[in-house]
């Protein structure tokens, strides 16, 4: 899965993971990772998540990182908001106010200059790589994190036979694998959802769970 394919859903407009509300895990989990007000929060692979604006709202400062400048351009053009844009390491940089979005391949782009992570968000970055992608993805993530920084992890299961992804199907035994050695994990929600997503019905699922994480990484 390379770069192009995100390109690609985004230019087609096939981009199913959007959801055009925040997200209810979010606002009821969130204060399980115990933030100071004004508290740093880093969303990889953002999209154009309203999350973050739910988070700014809440009075923190919140970096993400995505790939496709069209997605960046719906998210400030749809809220309203007007970014300083300016050059990182080739790539650029959106500002406003207490957000910052870097656009770029959360794999390759320069983060030496991202100021302390306070926490994590991630709603449906790990869900949208394929297994081929999610260890690298786990150790750079980790790798920017101090001892004790928290993530609030959200995950789909389902029989990845029955469905291709994205979203995919990662399992409590591979986020444990993924994770468990550098991180305290914590299943703090799970619901069999396939009731209301009819469209995940139509495709032929027999299950679909979401499932909550909370993660704290290891003091080292």
């Amino acid at each position: 899965m390379n770069p192009e394919f995100w390109h690609e859903r985004w230019t087609r407009g096939e981009i199913g993971f959007h959801q055009p509300e925040f997200n209810v895990h979010l606002q009821l989990y969130f204060n399980r990772l115990e933030l100071s007000s004004g508290a740093h929060i880093f969303v990889p692979l953002c999209g154009k998540s309203l999350d973050m604006v739910w988070l700014l709202e809440q009075g923190y400062q919140v970096t993400g990182i995505e790939i496709s400048p069209l997605a960046l351009k719906e998210f400030f053009e749809e809220n309203g908001l007007r970014p300083e844009i300016r050059d990182h390491s080739g790539a650029a940089v959106y500002r406003c106010d207490n957000l910052e979005i870097y656009c770029g391949d959360f794999f390759t782009i320069d983060l030496s200059k991202l100021d302390p992570v306070d926490a994590v968000y991630d709603r449906a970055s790990l869900i949208a790589l394929p297994p081929d992608m999610r260890v690298a993805y786990a150790e750079r993530l980790t790798g920017l994190l101090a001892g004790g920084t928290p993530t609030l992890l959200l995950s789909l299961e389902y029989p990845q036979q029955e469905m291709p992804g994205p979203p995919f199907s990662v399992s409590r035994a591979e986020i444990e694998e993924l994770y468990g050695s550098h991180y305290r994990i914590e299943h703090i929600f799970s619901e069999d959802c396939l009731a209301r997503e009819p469209r995940f019905r139509e495709k032929g699922l027999t299950r679909f769970e979401e499932h909550v994480y909370l993660l704290q990484k290891h003091y080292r």
